[in-house]
């Protein structure tokens, strides 16, 4: 290749979107740093989202992009990549990470586990708030709406973005039209709940006297719940970088997971045609589930490998892991706002308002009532982080948590973690119901029906209390 070949545009191509998401996450620092902004406990990411989209919408009306030229096809198709890809690395690197102590909190073998059913019970009830609006609109005012769409409720409220990208254009081409939009716009409203839905009820469980604001200021980006101080044991003499070495574990886990996936999709595909139609899609939509699985089956490995040894080298190292899931989840978070297009949403307003306010509404009734039950001696932190976790992601519950609970002292950070590992166990479920839905009108009355079922088969276990041996135990 020559110079002029490395000057092309298409050389430059992806350089420059990223280049553009780095202006759009350096300008929403500095709008963060204003009084407004900093009040509001917008999550950086998600305020830099918005400016890429005003930025975009500015340009279309202006004329400067045109939706059907190339590079704008081809801008909004590299944001979606980005997106799809965000969340797996993001939950990769989560899922690496070793489980901290939880501290003098009373917690028992049971938290884990328990919530890890929060989190699924959670997608549940959204599930059956978005099928109620869309099964009734359907049959009523909108007999056009697609039965289905909502299933994107969950995805986009409890998952995020990157499932609300990926659902939301395998709904499209299943007949969904604007599903790929709706589902990105339902995800962007879940950070919008998360912010102003939780900071109203932080401040009136503060004027009530229920919890004190703790003395803490917000940082830019992801928050972590490690301490950078001591992370690293590694040598100064090696000549690989540690950041290097996590990032390698991350990429060479995220490249098993596509062998995996397409050993098996590949093995669907031989065995029943139907059977592929049915599963290999959702395999490779939920491919950071199966990235997820395998990170902590990595995990559990290098872990034995450690024990027994009198100066075992740890090899992951959770503040770094910590700031990988941080870049991958910003990254995914202003690439998926970022990528929505508002013409799309016509004629889809009013179910989109529908389920953005009832999803908002619901989850934080949930969590009230199941929260109490597991998070004794810190209910409000427990409760609060897991409500920012469910409409945005971990970095929005760490936010409203830290307005308690500045230092972390309290379990529930930890639990958003070790939670989001067993609910990945509890979440396969999902995978069944998303697929099945959109088949049939029958298939969509079934699903409701699964969904209920489960939900109350998770709230049971979460309610239930332990026997007075597992208690002794505890």
């Amino acid at each position: 290749m020559t110079l002029i070949d490395y000057a092309t545009r298409e050389t430059w191509n992806s350089i420059i979107i990223i280049g553009v998401i780095a202006v759009m996450i350096l300008g929403a620092t500095r709008l963060r740093r204003t009084k407004f902004f900093r009040k509001s406990l917008l999550p950086t990411a998600v305020l830099g989202g918005f400016l890429l989209l005003i930025v975009k919408l500015i340009g279309v009306k202006a004329g400067v992009f045109h939706p059907e030229n190339t590079s704008y096809i081809r801008f909004n198709e590299f944001l979606q990549v980005l997106t799809y890809h965000g969340i797996a690395i993001g939950f990769i690197a989560m899922s690496l990470r070793m489980p901290a102590e939880s501290g003098k909190y009373k917690t028992d073998r049971l938290t884990g586990p328990k919530s890890g059913a929060i989190i699924v019970s959670s997608y549940m009830i959204q599930g059956l708030v978005g099928l109620l609006i869309s099964l009734g609109l359907s049959y009523t005012f909108m007999p056009d709406f697609f039965k289905a769409s909502g299933f994107l409720l969950p995805m986009g409220y409890g998952q995020g973005p990157g499932q609300a990208n990926n659902f939301g254009s395998t709904f499209e081409k299943m007949g969904f039209t604007g599903g790929h939009s709706f589902g990105l716009a339902i995800a962007a409203a879940g950070y919008l709940s998360a912010c102003i839905v939780g900071v109203l009820y932080l401040n009136y469980l503060a004027r009530k006297g229920k919890i004190k604001r703790g003395e803490y200021e917000p940082v830019a980006g992801s928050v972590t719940v490690d301490d950078p101080a001591g992370a690293s044991e590694h040598s100064m003499s090696e000549s690989l970088d540690r950041l290097s070495l996590q990032a390698a574990i991350v990429i060479g886990v995220y490249l098993l997971t596509y062998l995996v996936t397409l050993g098996l999709t590949t093995a669907f595909s031989e065995i029943s045609e139907g059977l592929a139609n049915t599963v290999n899609s959702l395999l490779w939509g939920f491919n950071f589930m199966v990235g997820s699985a395998l990170a902590i089956a990595v995990r559990v490995i290098l872990k034995k490998r450690q024990q027994g040894k009198e100066q075992p080298h740890k090899v992951q190292d959770n503040y770094l892991l910590s700031r990988i899931s941080g870049l991958a989840f910003d990254a995914m978070i202003v690439a998926g706002i970022g990528s929505i297009e508002p013409e799309e949403l016509s004629g889809l307003w009013v179910p989109f308002v529908l389920m953005a306010v009832s999803g908002a509404v619901v989850t934080l009734f949930h969590l009230r009532f199941v929260c109490r039950r597991v998070y004794e001696g810190y209910y409000y932190e427990g409760m609060l982080s897991m409500y920012g976790m469910m409409t945005g992601t971990i970095s929005s519950g760490v936010l409203l948590l830290r307005e308690m609970d500045p230092q972390l002292k309290t379990p529930a950070a930890n639990n958003l973690i070790t939670g989001s590992s067993f609910a990945i166990l509890l979440g396969v479920v999902l995978l069944v119901f998303v697929g099945m839905a959109p088949k049939s009108d029958f298939l969509t009355f079934l699903t409701f029906g699964l969904v209920l079922v489960y939900y109350l088969i998770l709230v049971f276990f979460i309610t239930k209390k332990p026997r007075k041996r597992e208690r002794e135990e505890a």
